[in-house]
C-alpha cells in the first residue's frame, strides 16, 4: 500500500501509454500504489491537475497541492497571494500547499521574491491547517531560518538531499522528511547515511516524477509506478520487510494530513 507523496502528474511522459494518463495511473495501482499527491508548480496548472485527479481508478486515491515553485518567474511568485492560495486550496481534494520554498541553484537574484512567496505559502498553510511542501536547493540555511521565523510546524521537506544537521532541525520544527529515487543512487552514500538516522515515524517516500527515476529505472522518465523501488531500497536499508515499510510510510502520510484533526 504505497503512497507517492510527490508526483507531477500533469508533466508525466505518457508516450509508452499512448498519451493516456489513465494507463499510467492504472500501472501505479498495479504496482500496489494506493495513493498519489499531484503537485502544482504554477497556479495555471490547477485545471489540468484537477482533471487528472478526478480520473477514476478503483483502489487508487488521488489528491493535489496548490502552490508556486520557487524557480518560477517573479510575476508568478507574486501571483501567489495568501488570499489566492487559500481560495484555491480550500477544497477537500487539495491536501497541501506547495510546492514552495527556496532554490538558489541557478541564481540568488530573486531571493527576496522567493522568500516573500515562501512566507505567503506558509501563512496559507497555517490558515487552512494543511501541510506545506518545501523545496530547498542550495538554500538550506535560509529555508530553515524562514520556517522557524514564520513558526511553520506542519509539512514535508520534499526530495531531501541535505545533511543530518539540516534534517534534525527540520524534524525539530515538526516536519516530515520525504526521500526520492536519489537515495537509491550508488553515489548517494551520504544521503543513505542520513536516512539511516531518521526517525521512522517521520519518513515519507516520493517519486518527484517525471524526474529522478530510482535504480533500476534511473535514466528513464519517472512515474508513480516506480515508487515501490524507493520503498524497497529503504526497507532493505532499514532491515525491515518492504510491506511493513510501505504501511509505515502510508500511515505517516495519514498522520501528516490529519495532524490537526
Amino acid at each position: 500500500m504505497f503512497t507517492d507523496t510527490h508526483a507531477h502528474l500533469n508533466r508525466l511522459d505518457l508516450e509508452k501509454y499512448q498519451g493516456d494518463i489513465r494507463q499510467a495511473l492504472q500501472a501505479a495501482k498495479d504496482a500496489n500504489v494506493q495513493r498519489i499527491m499531484a503537485i502544482m508548480c504554477e497556479l495555471d496548472e490547477y485545471d489540468a491537475i484537477y482533471e487528472t485527479i478526478n480520473t477514476k481508478i478503483h483502489g487508487l486515491t488521488l489528491g493535489m497541492s496548490v502552490g508556486v515553485h520557487p524557480c518560477e518567474d517573479i510575476a508568478m511568485l507574486k501571483s501567489a497571494t495568501v488570499e489566492t492560495l487559500v481560495e484555491m486550496a480550500n477544497q477537500p481534494h487539495v491536501w497541501a500547499i506547495g510546492e514552495t520554498g527556496l532554490d538558489y541553484y541557478w541564481s540568488t537574484e530573486n531571493s527576496i521574491e522567493q522568500k516573500a512567496s515562501f512566507a505567503r505559502h506558509i501563512h496559507a498553510s497555517q490558515h487552512l491547517k494543511k501541510p506545506i511542501i518545501v523545496h530547498t536547493r542550495e538554500a538550506k540555511h535560509d529555508t530553515l531560518d524562514l520556517l522557524k521565523a514564520e513558526k511553520a510546524e506542519h509539512g514535508i521537506i520534499h526530495c531531501f538531499t541535505e545533511d543530518y544537521e539540516t534534517a534534525k532541525k527540520a524534524l525539530d520544527l515538526g516536519f516530515y522528511i520525504s526521500l526520492s529515487g536519489i537515495v537509491t543512487f550508488k553515489n548517494a552514500t551520504e544521503l543513505q547515511a542520513v536516512a539511516k538516522k531518521l526517525p521512522k515515524d517521520r519518513i515519507l517516500i516520493e517519486t518527484d516524477s517525471p524526474y529522478l527515476a530510482p535504480v533500476p529505472k534511473r535514466g528513464k522518465s519517472n512515474e508513480p509506478a516506480f515508487v515501490p523501488y524507493v520503498a524497497d531500497f529503504l526497507a532493505k536499508h532499514y532491515d525491515m520487510p518492504v510491506d511493513e515499510f510501505a504501511h509505515l510510510t502510508h500511515q505517516n502520510f495519514d498522520a501528516l494530513l490529519h495532524q490537526y484533526a
